[in-house]
């Protein structure tokens, strides 16, 4: 099977790493070309200095960025990867985004010919660099069963949710629980301090 990945950030740059170590084909794409390089380098792969030419003969394009607008210039362009890609393959976002904007990408896969899946990812650097992530994908059941192979790569767990939208759906409700974990801690910190229990100071709070 051959493999696309655009986007080498903190997680894309593993996460393709272990594509390769897990005996896929694998072609990057990075807006940083040298980044690109340096990957290829390091794992052996190949690199592409347009997503046209990065995608045009892969099974799974995947892609990991950084926002909505990130997402929309890698894949729905003139020059990106839904408009190149062959009919049949599948597209895999495994960025943070909006659920509107998983269902866009979902009618404009479907409109040209090829399959959709949304797959935000959770476990952070460490859990990208160490192939143990969380994926929460919503799409089809029979395209997220395509796609074991390539989860297993880098993931530890991956769920279908429900169709399109409810992968990134749910990373929302997974980030909305870290925010109120993150904000207890940091008031029940203060409340310890400022009780003379402990004497951190306040920017560690």
């Amino acid at each position: 099977m051959k493999v696309s990945f655009i986007g080498l950030g903190v997680m894309g740059y593993p996460m393709a790493g272990h594509l390769v170590k897990a005996g896929f084909d694998v072609s990057v794409f990075n807006r940083t070309t040298e980044k690109a390089q340096r990957w290829a380098n390091e794992y052996s792969g190949q690199y592409a200095e347009t997503v046209v030419e990065c995608v045009k003969d892969a099974d799974v394009v995947a892609v990991c960025v950084g926002n909505d607008d990130d997402v929309r210039q890698m894949t729905t362009v003139e020059q990106g990867a839904i408009a190149a890609m062959k009919q049949g393959a599948i597209l895999v976002d495994h960025t943070t985004t909006s659920a509107s904007l998983a269902e866009e990408l979902g009618k404009a896969c479907e409109e040209a010919g090829i399959r959709f899946m949304d797959a935000p990812v959770s476990g952070g650097q460490a859990g990208a660099e160490n192939g143990v992530l969380t994926i929460m994908c919503g799409g089809d059941e029979a395209v997220f069963n395509d796609l074991q192979s390539v989860f297993d790569a880098y993931g530890k767990s991956s769920v279908l949710m429900g169709t399109v939208g409810q992968g990134q759906r749910a990373k929302m409700v997974n980030q909305v629980c870290i925010a109120g974990v993150l904000t207890g801690l940091s008031e029940g910190l203060l409340l310890a301090q400022k009780a003379d229990w402990i004497s951190l100071p306040l920017s560690i709070a």
